[in-house]
C-alpha cells in the first residue's frame, strides 16, 4: 500500500468523483482509476461502488477513508516535524475560528508567526463551532479557536484562551438616556441584529436572554462580522457582541458599547487541535503561542475610558 494509493482514494471520497479527483491529484482518470483498484486488491475488498459513475463507498470504503484520512495527516506531521528539526517550522498552518473569535485571531496568529517567521497561516472565519470541530477531526484544519462545549470536545485538546463578556453596540440615539451598563431585558427592547442561530456566541446570547424571561427575533441574522459591525453603523440596528471584539474593531462616530448586566453572561473562548499524537508540530507550536499570552489580561485593558470593561 502506498501513500498515493491513499491520497487518490481521499480525493474520490471528497469529490465523489472520478474526473474531478484526477484533476485535483494531478494525474490522469486511467491512472488513479488504476492506483484505487490495486489498493482494492491489495485489501481484498470493494472500497468503491461502481456503475456508469461514482456511486459511493462501501462499507469497507467508508471506514478506509477515516483510517487514510489520518495515516495522511501523521504523514504531513511527520515531514512538517522533520523540517521543523532542519530549518524550524514552514508550511502553511491551517487555523479556523467562530466569526467573534475571528476579530481576536489576530493576537495569536502574529504570536505565532514572531516565532517561526518561515511559516504561513491560512484563516477560515465564518464557521459554526459544530463545523471547525468536524473540520478539525477531518484534518482540514489544524487548529480552531470557539466555543467549544463539554459534547464538542470528544477526540480533541481543548485548551482555554479567554472568558468572553457581553456588550451591546448602538448608536447614540438608541442608547438614551446614556448609562454605564444595560439589562439584557433592556437590550430586547431595541432594534437587534445578531448572528445566525448555529453560532454558538448566538446561543450564549440566546440562552441569558431566556434567564430574564425574553425570547428575542432580530429582525437581521448574519453570519459575517463585516456585516453585522456595518448593519450597527448605519444607525438601524443594536448587536451584542463580545468585548473583545473592541479590540480589533473599536466603535466610531456615534455608535457606542454598553457592557450588559442582569445577568453577567460569560463565556469560554478556547483554542482546539486533534487529540492524535504526535500531531501536528505547526498546531502544537500555535497552541503554545497562543496560551502564553494571557488573552484575559489583554482583553481587559481598557482602549479607552468610555470603553473600559469592568
Amino acid at each position: 500500500m502506498l501513500f498515493r494509493q491513499l491520497e487518490y482514494f481521499v480525493a474520490v471520497a471528497r469529490e465523489r468523483h472520478f474526473a474531478r479527483a484526477a484533476e485535483a491529484c494531478y494525474v490522469s482518470q486511467p491512472a488513479l482509476s488504476a492506483a484505487i483498484a490495486k489498493l482494492e486488491r491489495e485489501l481484498n475488498v470493494t472500497l468503491i461502488n461502481r456503475g456508469h459513475n461514482y456511486e459511493g463507498l462501501t462499507p469497507e470504503g467508508e471506514r478506509l477513508v477515516v483510517w487514510a484520512k489520518r495515516i495522511l495527516a501523521e504523514q504531513d506531521a511527520f515531514k512538517a516535524e522533520v523540517a521543523a528539526v532542519q530549518s524550524g517550522i514552514t508550511g502553511t498552518l491551517r487555523v479556523g475560528a467562530e466569526p467573534t473569535a475571528s476579530t481576536t485571531l489576530a493576537v495569536p496568529v502574529a504570536a505565532f508567526c514572531a516565532a517561526h517567521p518561515l511559516a504561513k497561516v491560512q484563516v477560515r472565519s465564518r464557521s459554526s463551532t459544530t463545523e471547525l470541530r468536524r473540520q478539525l477531526l477531518e484534518f482540514e484544519l489544524d487548529a480552531a479557536i470557539a466555543h467549544f462545549a463539554p459534547d464538542d470536545r470528544e477526540s480533541l485538546q481543548v485548551v482555554p484562551l479567554y472568558e468572553e463578556r457581553y456588550m451591546v453596540l448602538a448608536s447614540s440615539d438608541q442608547l438614551m438616556p446614556p448609562t454605564p451598563t444595560m439589562t439584557w431585558a433592556d437590550a430586547a427592547q431595541l432594534p437587534l441584529a445578531l448572528l445566525t442561530p448555529d453560532m454558538r456566541i448566538r446561543q450564549v446570547i440566546d440562552s441569558a436572554f431566556a434567564d430574564c424571561g425574553v425570547v428575542v427575533t432580530p429582525q437581521v441574522e448574519t453570519d459575517s462580522v463585516a456585516s453585522l459591525y456595518a448593519l450597527v453603523g448605519l444607525g438601524a440596528w443594536a448587536s451584542i457582541v463580545p468585548h473583545t471584539w473592541l479590540h480589533a474593531m473599536p466603535v466610531i462616530g456615534r455608535t457606542r458599547a454598553i457592557r450588559l448586566v442582569g445577568p453577567d453572561a460569560r463565556a469560554q473562548v478556547s483554542v482546539a487541535i486533534h487529540a492524535a499524537t504526535p500531531g501536528s508540530v505547526a498546531a502544537r507550536a500555535f497552541v503554545n503561542a497562543a496560551t502564553g499570552l494571557s488573552l484575559d489580561e489583554f482583553f481587559d485593558q481598557p482602549l479607552s475610558t468610555e470603553h473600559r470593561v469592568r
